[in-house]
């Protein structure tokens, strides 16, 4: 049989032909780094309340195995990290603090210290850190159900300092692993019926961030970003942070903010795809949030389907891996977490990967020139290239397990012999 290098070396040549230096592709995407979300761990549960979630927030499934303390979770972590290729960067949640015992304290007074072990374990493993306040399972809501919308002053009071303490906690992450922290702020506020004020709450939403954003941060360092979406369980009719409020907020505060896009939270004829090249129009910089809605929001693993590929399409082929901050969005808990996970950034390394070996300059000069037919000749004929031996290749140069049987096999094993022993 041959050896997926010999594979590769076949592969390459026909990749040669037209114009693509393969080679080149892998070593790009070796040093572009994705964030891989901590909560499908432990289904978004954290380590700061013993609650339900809330705030629009669910998760389906219970496949044993789950990660119950910071130590376990971050094993897991370490497993995925094994099981991909790539460039790993780690996601957090507010709500993912690590308290000392007797040393808690609520959300709007966490400090760097609280995060000191995260710090600690991205470090080991040379890993950036992306931060996120956590809006949503807590008690502290108004009386119309909202946080940063709420029309009582105390409880967006709390809230606004949470966002601020989530400011410097970014800062830290920054300063300390030495690259940007994407610190994104999503709420779940919005109304179940229809409501009799749309404005008010949006007011009081803008003035929110605001106040959130005067907190002292250094923008080359740390990225705040303000997310949308369309709709949430139990607020159906309306929400206060819509597409046309987070982009508008985020045009009109450039310097101080970016625009993120999560590719589940838009109507779901909508496409992200689409979007991108729109935003990188006018934005420097954008994040997305890289997730697979089936019917809605409902946060699967990303698998190598048409948008995921056309997402990254439209990043390579308008030279934006430096201007957009990728992240990774879901939590699947009825199948095996840490497999949940790996697929998805695998997936997602696919996606990129199968971007950097299209000839992405020939089909755009068959669309400036008019000729249709043959651009679609093209893309039809490049669906058959024998991609998977370059995948195979990049895997082996990352060490990382092959697809199928040698993948299975490491999952299975720490399932054997860590997980399933969580009882």
């Amino acid at each position: 049989m041959t050896t997926v290098k010999e594979r590769y070396e076949i592969a390459k040549e026909q990749y040669a032909a037209l114009g693509i230096d393969t080679d080149a592709a892998i070593e790009k995407l070796k040093d572009i780094p994705v964030s891989l979300h901590c909560w499908q761990g432990d289904d978004v549960h954290g380590f700061d309340s013993d609650g339900q979630l809330t705030g629009g927030i669910q998760t389906t499934g219970n496949y044993p195995g789950i990660a119950r303390t910071p130590e376990e979770l971050m094993a897991d972590i370490e497993e995925v990290i094994k099981l991909v290729p790539g460039k790993v960067k780690l996601n957090l949640h507010a709500s993912y603090a690590i308290f000392e015992k007797g040393q808690k304290v609520d959300r709007d007074k966490i400090e760097p210290k609280h995060f000191q072990k995260w710090v600690d374990f991205a470090k080991k493993h040379h890993m950036g850190i992306d931060f996120n306040p956590t809006f949503f399972s807590h008690p502290c809501a108004g009386a119309d159900g909202m946080n940063l919308s709420s029309a009582d002053e105390d409880v967006r009071k709390f809230w606004i300092e949470h966002g601020k303490a989530c400011i410097r906690i970014a800062n830290y992450f920054a300063e300390q692993t030495g690259e940007v922290c994407v610190m994104n702020i999503w709420t779940g506020d919005g109304l179940k019926d229809v409501p009799a004020d749309r404005m008010g709450p949006r007011m009081r939403y803008k003035d929110s961030v605001d106040q959130i954003l005067s907190e002292s941060y250094d923008f080359n360092k740390v990225k705040p970003c303000l997310e949308s979406k369309v709709f949430g369980i139990g607020v159906e009719s309306f929400t206060s942070g819509s597409s046309e409020f987070a982009l508008t907020y985020a045009a009109f505060n450039k310097d101080k903010l970016i625009p993120l896009m999560d590719n589940g939270h838009y109507h779901p004829t909508e496409v992200v795809s689409d979007k991108i090249p729109a935003l990188l129009t006018f934005f420097p910089e954008i994040a997305l949030h890289i997730t697979r809605p089936v019917r809605w929001d409902s946060d699967h693993v990303v698998l190598f389907d048409d948008e995921p590929k056309e997402m990254a399409k439209e990043i390579v082929r308008n030279d934006a891996l430096d201007r957009v901050h990728m992240a990774l969005d879901y939590f699947d808990a009825s199948i095996n977490r840490v497999s949940a996970w790996a697929v998805g950034f695998r997936t997602w390394q696919k996606c990129l990967l199968n971007a950097l070996c299209l000839p992405n300059e020939h089909l755009k000069e068959l669309q400036n020139a008019g000729n249709f037919t043959q651009l679609m000749i093209d893309q039809e004929a490049d669906k058959m290239l024998p991609f998977g031996d370059i995948w195979a290749y990049y895997n082996e140069v990352c060490g990382a397990p092959q697809e199928g049987k040698e993948y299975s096999a490491e999952v299975a094993r720490y399932w054997d012999e860590v997980q399933s022993k969580r009882g």
